[in-house]
């Protein structure tokens, strides 16, 4: 008889009697006990959160952040309420700790009074960091406790995201107000150098004519020193023409009568004195004129420069806004420039007094000059006109007189001004050093209020200016700078359809197992008949075969139509899982044929060890290397990575490696079936009398 008739007459054995239909039935639903009933408990747990109780404590009391009130707690509660994640009891923070050690509340959340205050600050000179608090009790549930710390961190980060935000947008205020008031340092600055500037000008202007004032005060100086020399030889000369022509005026009047033979004997004598005297008094005529003409010059320029150095002093050292690093040398120059004004003063104030004095002197000498000079004209005759010549010489002694007291006064006059012209010298040359020195000064003030200047500017255009619009923007990526995009590929719906490829073959393999609890593994009567190994084999492996291919239908058909699962691959994952299903069947029935009895306790063990190295929950890598040895060498690892592909999508190289490595396992399984079938067509004493029965 063929393999699959002997199948065929197993499977009808169950169709003899109420108690083998219940079980053929049981067989078909079972998977779905450990498939489907499992998977719909928690097909989507997380999509039920705000069904799970959970205690939520606001005691912040708000706080000043900046002139505005912030309400942290107030902010998170409603978030919280909105999200609907869990379901808030806003209660008491005595109430929360008591609900949560009895269990009323599985967590809870508590913004303490402080909250808002610490976030506050952020902005201030001691910054704090806000604390949300969280209780778990994992007597109450551990799962709940570990969500809790996913949401709530969640929770955190959006709350810091929102204190940055207040902390980031009232910096950017501040860059807007630094910026503004850059821009009118600026403008200031701008305004300094144009001041200075024009400061620069004027200490050039007044370097320039105190180089002048210098110039001119070197040449009264010098002329004055000529003019004392000339007043001294005057006075001098006059003295002795004076008392000259007075000897000579007392000898004419005192022998009158012997005058004539006198004169005769001394014309040409009286005639070079007579123009010695002319000659004297024409160059002291000359001397006076440039006495007159330069003092009040120098008076007018001394005082120019005082009051130009005064002015300079008066607007750049007592404007406390304008702080001037040349006061010090302006104060120098502006008192020497003072002093050479007195004392030029005082010249044309000497010159000015005996302006009378030296007109009539002036007056003198002409008169005398013109006196002498007509004596020298007549004195080759004067023996010839005594009269004429005693009177011209009364005349020209009373005349040499005036000359010798004016040329005194005048010589007396002249060395003052002669004193004063040289302290004018020497000061103006100090205030031309010190103008030098000034105008050096102001050309680095101008360098260095123009650097200050541009640095201003340049500061002021890399000072950010935001406006509302631009600064939430910025302030929005400084505070949450790194964003988490997420790409999921073939994403799971829900968290059931993540964990089908673990519990579908679970499901089979305990399917499987039962059904070899119900069918003998290899055929009684085909072994009784002598027939082939290979067909003693087949014929108890193909009815399971068939019971499997059921149980996959009916698995899938609820799975699909009723929990709601999804399938990117529906045909390839049914076609796939009939493959699994002969696998695991040709496996169990291996196991039950060889080791009898003790072949089911190993079926228990191997999908334990299976489950434990699949890798259906947590990554392989995450388990100890005992599993991880395991893996690569259990059928059941290849299933769940191959289901994954068909269910959710995904390259298909996982599902045709799982397909070669499942019909190995298939057909190594059924030689070794055969094998098994083979030793048991020889009875034993073992066989008759086994040491273990279930």
């Amino acid at each position: 008889m063929r393999s699959p008739r002997l199948a065929a007459l197993e499977l009808r054995r169950f169709g003899r009697g109420r108690l083998p239909r219940a079980a053929l039935v049981a067989l078909l639903v079972l998977p779905l006990l450990y498939g489907a009933l499992y998977l719909w408990s928690f097909w989507d747990p997380y999509g039920r959160l705000d069904r799970i109780p959970v205690a939520l404590v606001n005691d912040d009391k708000g706080a000043n952040a900046g002139g505005e009130k912030l309400t942290a707690g107030d902010d998170i509660t409603e978030g919280l309420r909105e999200s609907e994640v869990f379901d808030w009891h806003e209660v008491s923070a005595a109430e929360a700790r008591r609900g949560v050690e009895d269990g009323t509340y599985y967590l809870s959340l508590t913004m303490p009074a402080d909250f808002s205050r610490r976030i506050a600050s952020s902005a201030g000179d001691s910054p704090e960091t806000g604390a949300l608090q969280v209780r778990t009790n994992d007597a109450n549930n551990y799962i709940v406790g570990q969500i809790s710390r996913t949401v709530f961190g969640e929770v955190r980060e959006a709350a810091s995201s929102k204190a940055s935000r207040s902390f980031l947008d009232r910096i950017f205020v501040s860059f807007s107000d630094i910026h503004g008031e850059t821009v009118k340092a600026a403008k200031g600055a701008d305004d300094l150098k144009g001041g200075i500037g024009k400061a620069k000008k004027g200490s050039k202007d007044l370097a320039d004519g105190l180089k002048d004032a210098e110039d001119g005060s070197g040449k009264l100086s010098k002329g004055l020193k000529k003019l004392d020399k000339g007043a001294g030889d005057l006075e001098e000369g006059s003295k002795q023409v004076s008392e000259g022509t007075q000897a000579l005026a007392d000898k004419v009047n005192g022998t009158a009568g012997k005058v004539g033979p006198f004169l005769e004997d001394n014309e040409k004598t009286i005639g070079d004195t007579a123009q010695l005297v002319a000659d004297s008094s024409g160059a002291i005529r000359d001397h006076l004129e440039t006495l007159v003409r330069t003092a009040p010059t120098a008076a007018k320029g001394a005082h120019a420069a005082s009051d130009t150095l005064s002015g300079i002093h008066r607007a750049r050292c007592e404007d406390p806004a304008l702080p001037d690093p040349a006061c010090a040398d302006l104060k120098k120059a502006k008192d020497s420039a003072a002093d050479v004004a007195v004392i030029a003063d005082d010249v044309n104030t000497l010159v000015a007094d005996q302006d009378g004095d030296l007109k009539k002197l002036d007056e003198n000498l002409a008169a005398l000059q013109k006196q002498a000079q007509a004596l020298a004209d007549r004195a080759p005759n004067l023996s010839e006109d005594l009269d004429d010549a005693v009177t011209k010489i009364n005349e020209l002694n009373e005349g040499a007189g005036k000359v010798a007291a004016g040329a005194r006064k005048l010589h007396k006059g002249l060395g003052t001004a002669k004193t004063g012209a040289v302290d004018l010298d020497e000061g103006v040359g100090r205030l031309r050093t010190g103008a030098d020195d000034l105008n050096g000064g102001m050309f680095k003030l101008v360098d260095g209020s123009s650097k200050l200047a541009g640095g201003l500017h340049d500061g002021a255009g890399r000072i950010p200016d935001y406006d509302e619009q631009e600064r939430d923007r910025r302030t929005g990526v400084m505070a949450d700078p790194v964003r988490l995009v997420s790409e999921s590929l073939h994403q799971a719906p829900n968290y059931g359809t993540g964990f089908a490829p673990y519990f579908i073959p679970l499901s089979l393999w305990v399917g499987a197992m039962v059904a070899y609890m119900l069918i003998a593994p290899m055929n009684r009567r085909a072994l009784a008949a002598g027939a082939s190994a290979w067909r003693i084999a087949l014929a108890g492996w193909l009815p399971v075969v068939a019971i499997g291919v059921l149980q996959t239908v009916a698995l899938m058909s609820v799975l699909h139509w009723a929990v709601g699962l999804q399938m990117a691959r529906a045909a390839g994952t049914v076609g796939f899982l009939f493959l699994v299903t002969a696998c695991f069947t040709a496996i169990v029935q291996w196991l039950n044929a060889r080791f009898g009895a003790a072949g089911r306790i190993l079926v228990l063990a191997l999908l334990m060890l299976q489950l434990t190295s699949a890798g259906g929950t947590y990554p392989v890598q995450t388990s100890p290397g005992f599993f991880n040895a395991l893996h690569p060498f259990l059928p059941m690892s290849y299933v769940v990575e191959a289901l994954r592909r068909l269910i959710t999508g995904g390259g298909l190289e996982p599902v045709w490696h799982a397909c070669v490595v499942l019909a190995a396992f298939t057909a190594a399984a059924l030689a070794l079936t055969a094998l098994s079938a083979r030793r048991r067509q020889v009875w034993t004493l073992d066989r008759l009398h086994p040491e273990l029965t279930l």
